[in-house]
């Protein structure tokens, strides 16, 4: 629930219904940290994506299933460690690895933000999205639920942790030569 907030019962859960200005404020500023990451991978300005990161990020893409499997003793899509995350962009550079050639062409569509605070001060965010992928391969929707954990670090937005739920991650993919 953002701070400030109040809430309605529901059968399924509680409503967060901002209240304040600050809550406001914060949901717009969240809202646009996702549109901003979103449109960074879309153009595939790595570099400054990776720039999103907090030092401590883990960034994983579940297989066979939701986020309740233990990525540490089962298979994952992706899961990458900080370290990682930087490693996949410094390759991209080299010009000897890549992940497609031709690029596919990516335009994302976010919506459903949600926004939470986390009694540490970190806060949680989901969001639903969808991803068109055009490629000389053929033209592939991929949908997603993004679950954000963020924390304000040097005054800015950091994703200290993104977990991308594909809803047909337990079937056989198309290569996903690009970062969801």
């Amino acid at each position: 629930m953002m701070a400030g907030t109040a809430t309605l019962d529901s059968p399924a859960e509680a409503v967060p219904i901002a209240t304040t200005l600050e809550d406001l404020l914060l949901y717009h500023e969240i809202s646009q940290f996702i549109y901003r990451e979103a449109r960074l991978q879309d153009d595939h300005q790595y570099d400054a994506w990776e720039a999103l990161w907090a030092d401590d990020a883990l960034y994983w893409v579940p297989a066979n299933g939701d986020d309740s499997i233990d990525p540490d003793h089962e298979m994952s899509i992706i899961y990458d460690n900080r370290s990682r995350i930087a490693l996949r962009i410094r390759q991209l550079h080299t010009g000897r690895r890549w992940a497609q050639e031709p690029r596919s062409n990516l335009r994302r569509t976010i919506s459903n933000v949600e926004v939470t605070i986390a009694g540490n001060g970190d806060v949680h965010a989901n969001a639903n999205g969808i991803i068109y992928e055009s490629h000389p391969r053929g033209d592939v929707v991929w949908a997603a639920q993004f679950k954000y954990v963020l924390r304000r670090i040097d005054g800015g937005l950091r994703m200290a942790r993104k977990t991308v739920l594909l809803p047909n991650n337990d079937t056989a993919l198309w290569s996903m030569a690009f970062l969801v």
